[in-house]
């Protein structure tokens, strides 16, 4: 699956998330995560799967829940992340921005800006 849509400003508190509970996201993933996410806004609400792969507020000693769903993104290996409260339609985000987390600095990587199209591949 293919999800298509355009990069927006994120709140920048993921950062802070990323890097303080590196050692939790990449027992899950695999991935060393660039500390940030690219926020990208999508013409519709996406839901996270079910079976998603989650990281429990409890396994790490952290305040929220987060589903974690693998993608990629410019073929790099990715992760959609989304908080209970995101996915709830009760977080700081509508269910229509999604958070892709890599292991690279994505906007500087590819000179992306606020509004350039972006594919999420979902396999």
């Amino acid at each position: 699956m293919n999800l298509v849509g355009k990069i927006t400003t994120g709140l920048g508190d993921c950062s802070q998330w990323l890097e303080k509970y590196a050692a939790a996201y990449t027992d899950i993933t695999g991935i060393d995560y660039f500390p940030g996410t690219l926020n990208v806004e999508l013409p519709e609400d996406f839901d996270m799967p079910a079976d998603s792969d989650r990281l429990e507020s409890s396994q790490y000693e952290g305040e929220v829940s987060v589903s974690i769903l693998p993608c990629r993104i410019f073929d790099r290996a990715a992760s959609i992340l989304r908080t209970d409260a995101n996915q709830n339609g009760t977080g700081t985000h509508p269910r229509t921005i999604i958070e892709i987390a890599t292991d690279v600095e994505l906007r500087d990587e590819y000179y992306l800006q606020d509004g350039d199209e972006v594919t999420i591949t979902i396999d």
